[in-house]
């Protein structure tokens, strides 16, 4: 898939780095020169320019991207670039920094595809905020620990299975169970899993592929992108 991000700094950053070692294809925008030089000293594509701006994001090829991810400090930055997106046909994904204020995100959460919060969720949830589809990220915990919300797919292995079946990594735990748009609560042994249930697991980072493709199974990225919500 191919992204676009906007902002270099530590959070943009981060999630490109993230998003290149799974084999996607990122191109940065941001308009402070030394900080896109430190990104292109990283071997990413920058272009410099301020992510507002339509011809910027064209010239960072917006019209061909699957997703943008607007992960400035910005607000207005942000919500710009995530409108100019949408018109291009990207699923959109817009940091908020402001306090985690109700109203902010009640404001935006209609325009976007998915609002975040990266000082909570680090780089791995805007990672997958971006990519949409069946896995969230919760919080981040410790420093390779994180909490990720699965939801089962007609393609997982474990699709049918009960609570007890499921055979996660040791370093990989279940912490909460809920059936399709049901409340969810404390998983049961005899609990089974079925598309749409959904299941909290803390897990190690390393680990974190093994659990999704245990739990959710390949999705295609159109399957993804389909399946994005917030």
């Amino acid at each position: 898939m191919r992204f676009v991000i906007i902002g270099a700094g530590r959070v943009g950053l981060r999630t490109a780095r993230v998003l290149r070692e799974e084999g996607h294809e990122v191109t940065l925008v941001e308009r402070d020169r030394d900080i896109a030089e430190r990104a292109r000293t990283a071997d990413f594509e920058v272009v410099e320019g301020d992510g507002s701006r339509e011809d910027v994001l064209e010239e960072a090829g917006v019209a061909d991207a699957d997703a943008l991810g607007a992960l400035t400090s910005d607000l207005n930055v942000n919500f710009a670039a995530c409108m100019i997106g949408k018109h291009n046909g990207c699923r959109t994904v817009m940091r908020i920094d402001e306090d985690y204020r109700e109203e902010i995100y009640q404001k935006y959460a209609d325009e976007v595809d998915e609002i975040v919060y990266p000082e909570r969720l680090g780089a791995i949830g805007a990672k997958n905020a971006l990519l949409g589809g069946s896995i969230r990220a919760i919080a981040d915990i410790a420093q390779h620990l994180q909490v990720i919300l699965f939801t089962i797919t007609d393609e997982s292995p474990m699709k049918g299975y009960t609570i007890s079946e499921v055979a996660l990594p040791a370093q990989a735990r279940i912490l909460a169970f809920g059936k399709k748009e049901a409340s969810m609560g404390i998983p049961l042994p005899d609990d089974s899993l079925e598309a749409g249930d959904r299941i909290a697991v803390l897990a190690d980072f390393d680990v974190l592929g093994e659990v999704r493709q245990l739990l959710v199974g390949v999705e295609t990225p159109a399957a993804a992108a389909e399946m994005g919500g917030a």
